[in-house]
């Protein structure tokens, strides 16, 4: 699986700890910034990484900063994303199983134990299909 993992400046710490725990998974990363922290404008990030996840280039996206709420805002404007904002590991199973989410999203105030586990939830998990598709099917109809 290839993940397209950004961040904005307050998320810098925390993307390189999740970059490291990807890497141990077995996972393959593209790093889309930001890389200081230096202020940056999270909805720049969120576009680069959504897309690539959109264009299928990436099988999945990870967006980080302070709340995670403005990344998933600004991923999810971007036609055929699912981004998901989870703050434990049953959202994020959650998530891929029932919501087909391909864009994780949180913000920098969990314990790195947290995050763990939310990204271990969130990367093992696959689509369920089923009952889910036609739900899925109505979001698909609603993007502009």
């Amino acid at each position: 699986m290839r993940i397209a993992i950004g961040c904005d400046h307050r998320g810098l710490n925390l993307k390189q700890f999740v970059m490291k725990l990807i890497t141990e998974m077995g996972y393959i990363y593209e790093d889309f910034g930001c890389y200081t922290t230096d202020s940056v404008d999270y909805p720049d990030i969120a576009k680069k990484v959504a897309e690539a996840v959109a264009t299928g280039n990436f099988e999945q996206g990870i967006l980080i900063c302070d709340t995670g709420i403005g990344m998933s805002i600004a991923a999810n404007k971007v036609k055929g994303i699912r981004a998901a904002l989870c703050q434990d590991a049953f959202s994020a199973q959650r998530a891929r199983q029932h919501n087909d989410a391909n864009v994780l999203c949180f913000g920098v105030g969990e314990e790195q134990d947290i995050i763990s586990e939310i990204v271990e939830a969130y990367l093992i998990n696959e689509f369920e299909g089923g009952r889910h598709v036609p739900r899925l099917d109505k979001i698909k109809a609603m993007e502009c």
